[in-house]
């Protein structure tokens, strides 16, 4: 660990995320919206960035520069969960979800092509196999949904191109500026496009502003925001192209293990499938040499 610091980060990220994702339905089940969830996300990177900020004395990059990165990763991730909410309204979640969850591929292309970043043949299956193992575990079953239309396929390429790009910039970004900067950016667009969000939502059903509402949304989501930092200390010292297919594989892993223990749900075989890939995807990239 103390050679690859990034690995450590990246177990925290998707270990947060994984326990994150098998949570965060509870509240939406109980009448707490999607687009109310974000907010309160939005709100809750306060803690962490405010927690960062203090421990590097509160030095802040604020030259052109390093705004201009931390709004553009800020815009790209917080915006591009905006419009995955209106994707999956217009659109099937089972074709929705595997499309954009191959982000990475754009992701290990930029940082291939612009950054230099290779990797061994060891770390090349790692990537192919978490690329593959990806979508299979956002499998969905089918359902009808006959008037979906295309628009869903435009809206789902802006996201998918949004988060690769994001994960790009982020590696590059940390090369100039401290990831705790970056991150404070994140939470400032996090919080400007709140506005948005509350736009997006349907305020004539019913809202659930009890415990299980944004209550327990924001004890769920405080543990996307810690996610959400570690990986831009990720970006910091580990290579984009290997950071981010390994995250975006293994954290599904831990989302599905933890809803098989409280719902008792067995998955379909395809994610099963795409669980095992992803292990030993994860198993390669981490003994990965830097």
């Amino acid at each position: 660990m103390k050679k690859r610091p990034w690995l450590l980060y990246a177990i925290i990220t998707t270990t947060f995320w994984g326990v994150w994702g098998a949570l965060i339905e509870i509240p939406e089940k109980a009448g707490f919206p999607a687009t109310l969830g974000y907010s309160v996300w939005a709100l809750t990177m306060i803690i962490p960035a405010t927690i960062a900020l203090s421990l590097v004395g509160w030095k802040l990059e604020s030259d052109r520069k390093s705004i201009f990165l931390g709004l553009v990763i800020g815009f790209t991730g917080a915006g591009g969960q905006l419009i995955l909410f209106q994707a999956l309204r217009s659109g099937p979640a089972y074709l929705v979800f595997p499309f954009i969850s191959l982000s990475p591929v754009v992701t290990i292309l930029l940082s291939y092509i612009f950054l230099k970043e290779r990797a061994s043949v060891r770390g090349w299956l790692g990537i192919v196999l978490a690329l593959i193992a990806i979508p299979l575990l956002s499998y969905q079953s089918a359902t009808n949904n006959g008037d979906s239309g295309y628009l869903w396929i435009v809206l789902s390429l802006i996201v998918f191109l949004a988060w690769g790009f994001q994960a790009y910039v982020m590696k590059f970004a940390n090369k100039t500026m401290k990831a705790e900067s970056i991150f404070f950016y994140m939470t400032l667009t996090g919080i400007l496009l709140i506005p948005v969000a509350l736009l997006m939502t349907d305020f004539s059903q019913p809202i659930n502003w009890g415990f299980k509402g944004p209550y327990l949304t924001a004890m769920i989501q405080i543990l996307n925001s810690i996610g959400a930092l570690m990986l831009v200390f990720a970006f910091r010292y580990g290579k984009a192209m290997i950071v981010s297919p390994m995250t975006n594989a293994l954290a599904p892993v831990i989302t599905i293990v933890i809803s098989l223990l409280i719902y008792q749900v067995i998955p379909q075989p395809v994610i099963i499938a795409g669980m095992v890939l992803a292990i030993v995807s994860a198993f390669l990239l981490a003994i990965e040499e830097e």
